[in-house]
């Protein structure tokens, strides 16, 4: 079931807000090549650049997409949409809860967040055919999904073992949705009416 709305989550997502901060030219949280381990002298960073690497901050420029199931293999089963809001609203408020229980120090919290908030953003250009991949999801790294708690119902720390250049290496695709034809004008127009209301 999680797989089924966890390729929405993004969508979802960046059509509520996630694209819509505002963008400064000192920004340099989302340059290339910069190093946050031990950022600051702050300890809670130490092994940062190990998941993604220094030179990929949201596995945007190394992604590569190894497609194992797509299309007629994989169906996508349509919900009403607020069944599909609701999922997200409690995914949304996971990561916040992750975020705030599970780091202590704020600057450490603001750059795992802008990670997350970025790799997010890099599913925007699948879903709108603007870059080279589909849209779909890891299948394995969504099966971790049940282990956020501990039996005892605290969240879990235990390491599970993957890197982020695992992620994209078994992917899924549950549908050609795409009309080469007539979804260019009509998903351009449904992402500016989205932009255009998350707009803050």
């Amino acid at each position: 079931m999680f797989a089924k709305f966890s390729t929405l989550f993004a969508a979802v997502a960046l059509a509520t807000g996630v694209m819509s901060a505002p963008t400064s030219k000192n920004n340099a949280i989302a340059a290339r090549g910069q190093s946050f381990s031990n950022w600051g002298g702050i300890s809670s960073l130490n092994g940062f650049d190990n998941f993604y690497g220094s030179d990929d901050f949201a596995h945007l420029h190394n992604f590569k997409q190894v497609v194992v199931k797509q299309d007629s293999e994989l169906v996508c089963h349509s919900e009403s949409v607020v069944i599909i809001q609701q999922r997200l609203a409690v995914l949304q408020e996971m990561a916040k809860k992750i975020i705030t229980e599970q780091i202590c120090e704020v600057e450490t919290q603001t750059i795992v967040f802008q990670q997350y908030y970025a790799s997010l953003g890099g599913f925007s250009h699948d879903l709108t055919r603007s870059s080279s991949r589909h849209a779909g999801y890891d299948n394995s790294i969504v099966q971790h999904y049940g282990d956020f708690y501990n039996s005892d119902g605290s969240l879990s720390n235990y390491d599970y073992g993957f890197s982020g250049s695992d992620i994209g290496s078994n992917y899924y695709v549950p549908s050609s949705n795409w009309n080469d034809q007539s979804s260019p004008n009509s998903v351009g127009s449904a992402y500016q009416a989205a932009q255009a209301a998350s707009w803050y």
